[in-house]
């Protein structure tokens, strides 16, 4: 039997907690980032950096900064791990022995792996001297990362680096479930106040005098102010015990009588807690004093759980924070401060919109987006890169459940909390219906269960007296005339009959009353069912009747299918030449479920002209997503017309959702591995493997997010979007679980072959 061979390493060259300093936290959080997208199949290891000697460490490496020895012995050992691929070093002057930290030159000449950096300083306008090293540095690499576009212009136009060797990824952040502060507050008690917050690792330069001396201000316009002081005081700065930063700073609080509007929350807190006390937070006062600071965490962590900021003027604020989602203001001006911060709480509305904006801006530097961007480049430092892939996210059904109230799934999501103003819709519940039918089957989650009956209720109640449904619900159960007549029926109420016939297909293991209510709904459905005419409609209903008439076989059921489907024939006969076999002259929306119908009507009636015009036009459809430059899905940006250049972005969860199923079906019936194959491939779309590197889902709550555009991921989560990821990665799931089994089964024949 053949060996599993050794995951690839990457080593990461910094200070590690339980050290407290941002590049240790950075550090960490990097490689989380990189586990959590990639972990499956390649290993980030520790080369701990230390002052001092450590005996028994757990990271696989130490180097003693101090002792210039060490640097050569800890390049060897590298050498000396064939699974090692690539040194990432974290580059700060502080952080290595000697001027400017030249011993780092030692280990650099004698590490035979490919070397990257990240410079977490870019000091502008350097010596000669500090010009010459920094060139000298880079010159052991093809490749070094900044996090800001100014340090990346600074490298170019003061040090003369090229460009090309240049990767800017901004600070990483942390996915966070988006909701209001009076939310949050509640875990806290602090529902009757007015938050400010700061924090990070205290010390002179995060100038937190500057937010104390703003307060008597701010507190006689809002008196119910309280200014989180969140953090504790850097290890450096205490000296035998004695924290005099700290203690400067309670006694500003004592001499201006703020002990009501300050509170010093003295701890390095769990990541998870400092997320919530930001999500509590109405404004975050960013008060560092250094012109020079490259780059915040802290600022890009604020910002990321929606709080509105009052900052002051250092490079990175400048770069990043716009007037739709903070106020500037000049270095160490209390009265600057104090002004901004008044304007934030005496308006709700304008909070919330600058909360919402700084949300959306920082959704891209989520650490899982910045693993991504760190891969792109390493892959092209490394050799034998194609182990390399996509973690599958765990399945998350939190999202989904949020949406749903009793009387169904919830059509749309402002970001992550639903609106309900929105209504509820036949499409939704249908889609909804179909995937917990998929995770009940996999799962067997007796929860789903309550689900599922929701979702049937829902279509049962859209059902009219002639077998049809109508669409939309208002919130209050209430059946709008004039919106049910606006969008196209027959698509909502063929994906009634989808979900229908799903909801049977598994009939085995239901409890009979559910299969009663749905078996049903369906008969009731089928008369109207014979008049269907448009072709995607077809589809939908082909699907849901073959998966009926599969379980309960039914002769004016396969009459339907057989019905249906040639009107698909004609029309394909109609519009297909000899390079566009297709149904139409043109892709919109949902194409995949087309050569699905004919796959379907091919199974339940055998006619050979349908499983032609299945396979031709799935493989037709397939040219057209999967091509050389990647996977592609048709915009929505106006479609794709026959003779016509196809339009770019605007893409949609639904359309891969859609894909990926039609794959699967096609996979069963034949067993082509190239369709698994490219069901991997339009998955990872999702997974981040799109135009702009970014993931498209909240993997804490299981959110799908609605669209990928030109420059940026639409971060709402409606229902169409959710349940469409949440049914691609059950299918992945399922995929996975297959593979799984041929695997057992292969190591169960070898050891048959090997004891015998």
């Amino acid at each position: 039997m053949k060996t599993i061979p050794t995951k690839s390493k990457i080593i990461f060259m910094s200070t590690f907690p339980p050290t407290q300093c941002g590049i240790a936290t950075y550090t960490q959080d990097t490689i989380k980032g990189i586990n959590d997208v990639f972990g499956n199949s390649i290993t980030c290891e520790i080369c701990d950096l230390v002052k001092t000697p450590v005996k028994n460490t757990t990271h696989a490496f130490s180097l003693n900064t101090t002792d210039r020895n060490d640097y050569t012995r800890v390049a060897n050992e590298i050498n000396n791990d064939a699974a090692v691929k690539l040194v990432h070093i974290q580059h700060e002057f502080g952080l290595f022995g000697g001027n400017y930290g030249d011993f780092l030159l030692d280990f650099l000449n004698a590490v035979k792996k490919p070397v990257t950096f990240t410079f977490h300083s870019v000091i502008q306008n350097p010596n000669n001297e500090l010009k010459t090293f920094v060139k000298l540095l880079l010159s052991y690499s093809n490749s070094v990362f900044v996090m800001t576009n100014q340090s990346e212009e600074i490298l170019i136009r003061d040090y003369g680096i090229q460009k090309e060797i240049i990767t800017c990824v901004s600070h990483g952040t942390h996915i966070v479930i988006y909701e209001k502060p009076e939310q949050s507050k509640e875990k806290f008690d602090f529902q009757d106040r007015m938050v400010l917050s700061t924090f990070g690792l205290l010390g002179e330069g995060k100038s937190i005098e500057t937010g104390l001396q703003a307060l008597p201000k701010i507190i006689e316009k809002h008196p119910n102010v309280l200014y989180l002081v969140i953090g504790r005081t850097h290890p450096n700065l205490i000296k035998n015990g004695v924290d005099t930063y700290r203690d400067k700073l309670e006694g500003i609080v004592k001499d201006l009588n703020l002990e009501n509007n300050v509170r010093f929350i003295n701890q390095y807190l769990e990541t998870n807690e400092l997320l919530n006390y930001l999500k509590a937070t109405d404004v975050y006062m960013f008060t560092s004093k250094d012109p020079n600071q490259a780059v915040s965490g802290t600022f890009a962590y604020a910002m990321s759980c929606a709080c509105p900021l009052v900052a002051s003027k250092i490079p990175h604020t400048l770069e990043v924070l716009s007037s739709d989602s903070g106020i500037l203001v000049d270095i160490g001006e209390p009265e600057q401060f104090a002004d901004a911060a008044i304007k934030l709480l005496s308006d709700d509305n304008l909070r919330e919109e600058m909360g919402m904006n700084a949300f959306r801006k920082m959704r891209a530097t989520s650490w899982e987006n910045v693993a991504i961007k760190h891969m792109e480049t390493y892959k092209t430092l490394m050799v034998n890169t194609s182990e390399i892939e996509f973690n599958y996210p765990s399945i998350q059904l939190g999202h989904v459940k949020k949406m749903t109230t009793d009387l169904g799934i919830i059509q749309f999501s402002k970001i992550s909390i639903p609106d309900i103003s929105s209504g509820y819709t036949l499409d939704d519940n249908a889609r909804a219906l179909v995937a917990f039918c998929l995770h009940y089957k996999q799962t067997k989650d007796k929860e789903d269960l309550s689900y599922i009956l929701i979702y049937l209720d829902f279509i049962i109640r859209c059902q009219q007296p002639g077998g049809d449904f109508i669409n939309y619900v208002d919130e209050h159960n209430r059946e709008h005339i004039e919106q049910n007549a606006e969008v196209n029926l027959e698509d909502s109420n063929a994906r009634g009959i989808w979900a229908l016939g799903t909801l049977l297909s598994i009939s085995d293991i239901l409890p009979d009353a559910i299969v009663q209510k749905a078996s049903t709904c369906l008969l009731n459905s089928l008369q109207w069912a014979e008049t269907i005419q448009s072709p995607r409609s077809i589809g939908f209903a082909t699907k849901g009747l073959y998966l009926y008439n599969n379980i309960f076989p039914n002769l004016y059921v396969s009459a339907i299918i057989n019905k249906l489907n040639a009107k698909l024939v004609s029309n394909y006969e109609i519009c297909a030449t000899s390079d566009w076999k297709w149904f139409e002259n043109y892709l919109t929306y949902g194409n995949g479920v087309l050569p699905e119908s004919m796959l379907y009507a091919y199974l339940a009636t055998n006619k050979p002209i349908y499983k032609k015009i299945a396979l031709e036009s799935l493989d037709f459809l397939l040219s057209k997503m999967f091509t050389p430059q990647g996977f592609k899905v048709v915009s929505n940006n106006g479609w794709h017309h026959k003779g016509t250049e196809p339009q770019l972005f605007g893409e949609q969860p639904i359309d891969v959702s859609y894909i990926i199923q039609t794959l699967n079906a096609f996979y069963k019936a034949f067993k082509n591995p190239v369709h698994k194959q490219y069901m991997k491939t339009a998955f990872d779309w999702f997974l981040g493997k799109n135009h702009l590197a970014q993931i498209m889902y909240n993997p804490v709550s299981g959110g799908g997010y609605d669209g990928l555009e030109k420059e940026n991921v639409n971060l709402n989560q409606g229902s169409e979007s959710t349940v469409c990821f949440l049914t691609a990665r059950l299918l992945m799931e399922e995929c996975k679980a297959s593979e799984g089994k041929v695997i057992d089964l292969i190591k169960t024949k070898a050891d048959m072959i090997i004891n015998s």
